[in-house]
C-alpha cells in the first residue's frame, strides 16, 4: 500500500481553507497509515498533535444508534414499536401542511411515529433548535435541558409530515437518546459510558469534559467567506442545554477513541480484543437501505448520490450513482465540523477523518478523501 497521495491530499486541504485535518486508516485491525497536517491553533501557531478532543457533532448519531440497537436486541423494545409506548408524550402529534393557496393548517397526526422512525430520519421532525417549544424548555429548566425534558418539549411542536411517508434530517435521534433512558432507565450518557465507551477503553469520548480534557480540546473554527479565512467559533450550537445530552450531536471525542469504535462496526460488532458491543445481525440491519422510493427524493445532498440512509447511517448501494471506489454495502456518517466515518467489513476497513472547522466543505472532502483512500490499498 502506498497512501502517498493520502497524505498529498490532507496537505492540499490544509493549504486551502482547513486549518488541520488528520486521517486515520484501520485495515484488518491494524493501524496502516495515520497522518495529521496542519494548525490546532491558528493564532497561535500550535501543530495538530495527538490527544486532541473535538466535537464530533453528527458521527455521534452512529453510536447513539449502536445504543438504541442494543435495546432491540435484548428484546426491549421493538423497531415497529409506537414511540408512545416508552414516551407517552409522542401519542397525539399533529402535523403542518401546506394549504395549495399557500396556507398553513395544523392537523391531527393520522400515522403514529415508529421506533424505526427515529433511526431512519423519518418521524417528520424539523432540525429546529430555535422552536418555541425547545426555547421554553430551555427558560424553564435554567438552562439545563435534561435529555426527557428536550423529548416532552419537542413532542409539543407540529411535525412536518406525516411518520414514516418522507425523510427528513432532523432531531430524531436527540429523541433516540430519550428513548433509550425511558427503555433503560439510565441517563443516556451513563448508558453510553457503561455499555459501549466504558468497555471499548474509549475514555476521552463523552458529553462532558473533565478539567485535563477540557485543556485539551481542539479550537473550532467557522470559514468566512467574507474574510475569506477561518475564524475562531468555538461553541457546540446543538447543545440547548447543560443536561441535555444530545444523541444527535453532542459527543467529544479524538481521533484514536472514535476509530476504535467505529472499527468494532467494521467488525460487524466485536472490538479486536473481543469487547461485543452489538450482533452481526444487528450491525447488517444498520446499514441496509431503509429508504422507499418516495424517500429518495428527500435525501438529495450530492456527496451521498449513490448512498442510501439505513439506521443512521449512509450505505453504499450504487457504484454507478456515486463513483466511490468503496465497495456496496460500506457506510459511516459524518459531523458537522468536517469529520468522517467510513466502515468497510468486507475490505475490513475503517477510516476516520477529522477536522475541526464548520463551514465544512463536506461536498468537496469527503468523496475525495474516500476515493484516495480506497486508490491506496
Amino acid at each position: 500500500m502506498d497512501f502517498k497521495p493520502l497524505s498529498g491530499l490532507i496537505d492540499r486541504l490544509t493549504s486551502w481553507r482547513i486549518p488541520w485535518a488528520e486521517v486515520v486508516v484501520v485495515h484488518r485491525n491494524e493501524t496502516v497509515f495515520r497522518y495529521r497536517s496542519g494548525y490546532a491553533d491558528l493564532e497561535e501557531k500550535v501543530p495538530i498533535d495527538d490527544g486532541r478532543i473535538l466535537n464530533i457533532y453528527s458521527m455521534t448519531k452512529i453510536l447513539t444508534c449502536t445504543a438504541a440497537l442494543r435495546l432491540v436486541e435484548q428484546g426491549k423494545m421493538l423497531l415497529n414499536d409506537p414511540l408512545s409506548a416508552y414516551l407517552p408524550e409522542f401519542a397525539e402529534m399533529t402535523v403542518r401542511k401546506t394549504l395549495p393557496d399557500g396556507g398553513v393548517e395544523i392537523d391531527r397526526a393520522k400515522r403514529a411515529i415508529r421506533v424505526r422512525d427515529l433511526f431512519a430520519m423519518t418521524a417528520g421532525f424539523s432540525y429546529d433548535i430555535g422552536s418555541p417549544s425547545l426555547r421554553e424548555a430551555v427558560e424553564r429548566t435554567q438552562g439545563k435541558v435534561p435529555t426527557r425534558e428536550f423529548a416532552k418539549a419537542l413532542a409539543k411542536e407540529p411535525l412536518l409530515f406525516e411518520p414514516g411517508t418522507r425523510w427528513a434530517y432532523s432531531l430524531c435521534h436527540d429523541v433516540l437518546g430519550a428513548l433509550v433512558e425511558a427503555v433503560d432507565g439510565r441517563k443516556f450518557g451513563d448508558y453510553v459510558r457503561e455499555e459501549i465507551t466504558g468497555p471499548l477503553g474509549m475514555n476521552d469520548t463523552g458529553f462532558d469534559l473533565t478539567d485535563e480534557q477540557r485543556g485539551r480540546l481542539a479550537p473550532q473554527y467557522e470559514y468566512d467567506d467574507v474574510l475569506g479565512k477561518p475564524v475562531r467559533k468555538d461553541v457546540n450550537g446543538f447543545r440547548l442545554g447543560s443536561e441535555f445530552e444530545s444523541g444527535g450531536a453532542g459527543l467529544l471525542s479524538t481521533v484514536s477513541d472514535y476509530v476504535r469504535f467505529l472499527n468494532t462496526l467494521t467488525n460487524r460488532g466485536t472490538s479486536p480484543d473481543g469487547v461485543r458491543i452489538l450482533s452481526p445481525a444487528s450491525v447488517d440491519l444498520m446499514r441496509t437501505d431503509h429508504l422507499t422510493e418516495a424517500m429518495r427524493a428527500d435525501y438529495g445532498w450530492e456527496q451521498l448520490a449513490g448512498y442510501g440512509y439505513g439506521l443512521g447511517v449512509r450505505t453504499h448501494v450504487s457504484k454507478a450513482a456515486s463513483g466511490s471506489l468503496s465497495p456496496l454495502g460500506e457506510f459511516g456518517w459524518s459531523g458537522a465540523a468536517g469529520c468522517l466515518a467510513i466502515i468497510d467489513p468486507e475490505s475490513q476497513l475503517t477510516v476516520m477523518y477529522a477536522q475541526h472547522m464548520l463551514n465544512n466543505q463536506e461536498p468537496y472532502v469527503h468523496p475525495r478523501v474516500r476515493n484516495t483512500v480506497y486508490g491506496c490499498l
